[in-house]
């Protein structure tokens, strides 16, 4: 349990320490640079561990939905993330970005016929509220560039609610790097764009990309799927909470950069309506964007609300990437 705990601690922080690593490296790189090194590093490392964790072809008829999660939740969501933080500060983006559960709910209830409370739908009004504070925070230009990070969100609550019907066939490893690999082929065409950055980039800008790609995008869901599989899930889920907080501090000590008092409190707001929008959840037998925890042969054995799991054995109805 105490190395469960320490798992699930470093997951936190290597999913926080993206926001400030992504402001490092994103001005050398380019959005698009940037979006290429991370996806390629990060695929490389999955391809590593796929043969240890027994990752098998997906099949044929899956394609166009593993085709759509890499295109939103990798490729589409890391552009955009990266556009907006050339003007958003890490943490305010961090608070911005851990508003896609409830986008992701509202989009299963469109498309995957799933019920929500009023719970719920106050929770996304109040969540909603809170982002729209931030994005008036300091006028037009950040709040464009705000809005684009928002856009990111959706995006990710794009991928979240495409890759459920692929966990019900294959693990969350699995669904992962087949949405990396994805993501990476959708990127290609920029290749040059990080080819003409890398000689001038940098080896503070290189060392953070290859982080982002190694760290948050590789290790963080491997360290994450060990603690979702020794701890109880309830309890290990609420740590995710802590992310915007962490990204906040990791980038006050990194980069001397602190959110103003309105996007503070904007994101107070936001994470509210997270939270208000998933304690009804965790009082449902079937919670939307739930971690199941499976045996070998796929059979249930546990459940909780708005996690991430990423290894075999896991399969995951996540709620943050970053």
């Amino acid at each position: 349990m105490k190395l469960a705990g320490l798992a699930a601690a470093g997951t936190v922080l290597l999913w926080a320490s993206a926001f400030p690593a992504i402001s490092v490296a994103v001005g050398p790189f380019g959005p698009a640079g940037l979006a290429v090194v991370r996806l390629t590093v990060a695929s490389a490392a999955l391809l590593v561990a796929a043969p240890f964790l027994g990752v098998r072809r997906p099949r044929r008829a899956d394609l166009p939905l593993i085709a759509v999660c890499g295109l939103a939740g990798m490729t589409g969501y890391q552009l955009l993330l990266n556009t907006g933080e050339r003007v958003v500060p890490a943490g305010t983006a961090s608070l911005l970005v851990a508003t896609a559960p409830v986008y992701a709910s509202l989009l299963a209830v469109a498309f995957l016929g799933e019920h929500q409370a009023r719970r719920q739908w106050a929770g996304a009004a109040v969540a909603l509220a809170g982002t729209a504070a931030i994005a008036a925070a300091r006028g037009l230009s950040f709040g464009t560039s705000a809005l684009i990070v928002l856009a990111a969100a959706v995006l990710q609550a794009i991928f979240h609610t495409a890759q459920k019907p692929l966990l019900g066939r294959y693990t969350g490893f699995e669904v992962t790097a087949y949405a990396m690999w994805a993501g990476t082929v959708f990127v290609l065409p920029w290749t040059g764009s990080a080819l003409h950055a890398l000689p001038q980039a940098g080896g503070r800008a290189i060392g953070a990309a290859v982080f982002l790609g190694v760290a948050p995008s590789a290790v963080g869901f491997v360290l994450w799927a060990y603690a979702m599989a020794r701890m109880d899930v309830g309890r290990a889920t609420l740590s995710l909470y802590l992310v915007p907080a962490a990204a906040i501090l990791i980038s006050l000590i990194w980069l001397s950069q602190l959110p103003g008092p309105v996007e503070l409190a904007g994101g107070a707001v936001a994470l509210g309506g997270v939270v208000l929008a998933s304690s009804k959840a965790r009082q449902r037998a079937e919670p939307p964007y739930a971690v199941v925890l499976a045996s070998s042969k796929g059979r249930p054995r546990a459940q909780a609300p708005d996690g991430v799991a990423r290894a075999e054995g896991v399969e995951a109805r996540p709620v943050q990437k970053i």
